[in-house]
């Protein structure tokens, strides 16, 4: 005895229904029938449960209404709701999202972008620190947070605006010696740039600035040695630290009272980010907040652009400061 398939075809609606299978085919791709038929035919599809295979019948057409988001992971909160924000972006375009971590492995990361032809994508949002990708494929591409090529549109923050702005808080707060504290890929990449315009900024401003900026795998070790040194007598030598991410700087407050200091009577800080509790949805220090709704509704905008080619290579999108407890106001 042969086995009915568990999911209903288009022949298996076109017999319920009474029709030809060119009226079904009519029916669920919009295009109009007499209103006989168009009823027969959803009592049918309703009937059946039927449901429309958009991935074959994008393959057919070379378009399959997907895009790729190839991140390092969403453990880590921002990117977390960086995923999220492209999701809801997509959805909204009645795109799907398809989701490849890789954990910052270049290996993962190759063999994801080798794929994306393979798979008929519609285009590729890649966030990565890797320098060893190729992008052969035609498949569109965008990137964030990272410039690749010239020829690749790249959303970002501006970084080294928000840099600027954190030493004019610190200013403005009343800081007069204040440190950087970074770590992340030794390639060039927009994150980068908020070390160099806090620094900037404190030589126009005459604050004195010391700065501690160690590539990613690096123990965070390094960043509690560095603090004990410039503690001695229950006093730290700064009274500022702006720390390149919102997670550094949990991890810098964290040291700060272990070694019995408080944040901010003793020394202010200020992240960059403008992550959240996940528990009272408050922020968990003072922040430069990138938008990251922005940032997500701008990538899946120009990767399914057809006049992404003519975007500008890199795409800088403002940030603000948030009040997060971490600073004397």
């Amino acid at each position: 005895m042969s086995r009915k398939s568990s999911s209903p075809t288009m022949k298996d609606v076109a017999a319920e229904a009474g029709v030809a299978l060119g009226t079904v085919s009519k029916v669920v791709n919009g295009i109009p029938v007499g209103q006989e038929y168009h009823e027969k035919v959803t009592a049918a599809i309703e009937k059946l449960d039927y449901k429309l295979n958009t991935y074959a019948q994008g393959l057919k057409a070379s378009s399959t209404n997907t895009v790729a988001l190839l991140i390092p992971n969403t453990m880590n909160p921002f990117f977390g709701q960086l995923t999220y924000y492209i999701n809801r972006a997509l959805n909204k375009r009645n795109y799907r999202l398809l989701l490849w971590c890789t954990d910052d492995d270049p290996q993962i990361e190759q063999f994801f972008l080798g794929n994306a032809q393979q798979s008929k994508v519609d285009g590729v949002i890649c966030l990565s620190y890797s320098n060893e990708l190729n992008f052969l494929s035609k498949t569109p591409l965008v990137t964030i947070d990272r410039q690749l090529d010239p020829s690749i549109p790249c959303i970002t923050s501006d970084n080294f605006g928000g840099g600027q702005l954190a030493a004019k808080k610190f200013l403005a707060l009343g800081c007069k010696k204040v440190s950087f504290m970074g770590i992340g890929s030794p390639l060039a990449s927009e994150s980068s740039k908020r070390a160099d315009g806090f620094r900037s900024a404190c030589e126009v401003l005459n604050m004195e600035c010391d700065i501690l900026n160690v590539p990613d795998g690096t123990s965070y070790d390094v960043f509690s040695d560095y603090l004990n040194k410039h503690i001695s007598g229950g006093e730290i030598d700064f009274d500022g630290i702006f720390c390149i991410t919102d997670h550094m700087a949990r991890t810098v407050m964290h040291n700060l009272k272990k070694a019995g200091l408080e944040v901010p009577r003793d020394v202010q800080i200020i992240g960059f980010d403008g992550i959240r509790d996940y528990a009272t949805t408050e922020l968990i220090c003072s922040t430069l907040v990138q938008n990251i709704e922005s940032i997500a509704e701008m990538s899946v905008e120009t990767v399914l652009s057809e006049e992404r080619m003519g975007t500008p290579s890199l795409v800088c999108l403002p940030v603000e400061y948030a009040y997060g407890g971490t600073t004397k106001e």
